[in-house]
């Protein structure tokens, strides 16, 4: 791997008096698609949420294109290029399939793009553009995760981090789903991934990280975790 666009570095995190992430570390390349799994409850979504800003670690560093940004708002870790697609989805469905795109180009340097980015989420998502000016909250569950995907690209990521972006959808829409994410990643855009879909998920990652309990408890190629059968036991439920 080239030299880390984000790594994660010894990371404690909970909340309040709860202890869920107990050293965690990780790293993504500048082209890659990084996956981290494990059951329920390790601390997957915590981990994304102390990358985002939206928790403070209680120690370890998180640094980001040579940067330190442990202890940044969000909104200047997104102002720096690191967006996250959050579980649930989150969109706004009283607005616009358009006006929904629009909010995700709030700060300066996406504005001034808004329009290209627009059409390029468009073609990426070409229900989308059908749709555009459908409120968001009539969408189906698949074209709403389209939506969340698209409105996180028109803030230009630089890493983009996904939290279980194909729960809760039907087998058609994830395959239009996991083709999205290699898109995405092929036009040069690194993906940090969290998901359900763990043989989906090992099948596109370049490496794979394995929660238990808060820690890292193996890492690896992909593929090569996908085949070992102790892995896919112990760890992965498969």
């Amino acid at each position: 791997m080239s030299e880390p666009l984000l790594v994660v570095d010894g990371v404690h995190a909970g909340y309040g008096d709860v202890a869920v992430l107990r050293g965690v570390s990780l790293a993504v390349g500048p082209t890659e698609v990084v996956a981290l799994l494990g059951p329920n409850g390790v601390g997957k979504t915590t981990t994304l949420r102390v990358i985002s800003g939206l928790i403070r670690a209680a120690a370890g560093t998180i640094r980001f294109a040579g940067a330190t940004i442990d202890g940044l708002p969000p909104h200047a870790i997104v102002g720096r290029g690191l967006l996250q697609v959050p579980e649930g989805r989150k969109i706004f469905p009283s607005l616009t399939v358009q006006e929904n795109l629009d909010l995700g180009a709030y700060l300066a340097t996406a504005k001034a793009r808004r329009a290209e980015a627009r059409e390029q989420a468009f073609a990426l998502f070409p229900v989308l553009a059908e749709r555009r000016r459908q409120t968001a909250g009539t969408l189906s569950g698949g074209e709403q995760q389209m939506l969340a995907i698209g409105r996180s690209l028109m803030g230009g990521p630089r890493l983009l981090m996904l939290d279980e972006p194909s729960l809760g959808l039907a087998p058609r829409v994830v395959d239009r789903i996991f083709e999205v994410i290699r898109t995405i990643n092929r036009q040069g855009v690194p993906v940090l991934l969290v998901e359900q879909n763990v043989q989906r998920s090992l099948a596109i990652a370049d490496r794979a990280y394995v929660l238990e309990q808060g820690r890292v408890a193996l890492n690896g190629p992909g593929r090569e975790l996908l085949e070992r059968d102790d892995v896919r036991q112990a760890y992965l439920g498969l």
